[in-house]
């Protein structure tokens, strides 16, 4: 999709995928699926950590949106959800656009 299609996001809503982004193991989950679709066994190992805490991390991507699942017999993949990244891409963009302008003059 690409960016003109994703639709603008509120700050609120960027605050809960930055602040679900700024943990170093969920930042390297997200790392691990930039390449696309994975089970969780595959994450449990590249990444070395137990599945309940895997699971912790993966629930909290999801339910900030950044991640999609589907089962598949007794197997969970993940992958990210390109709009999220996208919208807030798009958010942060604006955030530096904005951050140029100078100040109107004091009185």
């Amino acid at each position: 999709m690409s960016v003109s299609a994703v639709s603008p996001i509120e700050a609120e809503q960027a605050r809960a995928l930055l602040k679900a982004l700024a943990d170093p193991l969920r930042l390297q989950v997200i790392e691990a699926l930039a390449g696309g679709e994975r089970c969780v066994c595959d994450l449990a190992t590249q990444l070395e950590l137990g599945q309940s805490k895997l699971s912790f991390h993966l629930k909290v991507l999801k339910l900030a949106g950044l991640l999609a699942d589907r089962q598949e017999g007794r197997w969970m993949y993940y992958r990210i959800q390109p709009d999220a990244i996208e919208a807030l891409a798009l958010w942060l963009r604006e955030l530096g656009a904005n951050c140029r302008k100078p100040a109107s003059p004091c009185a």
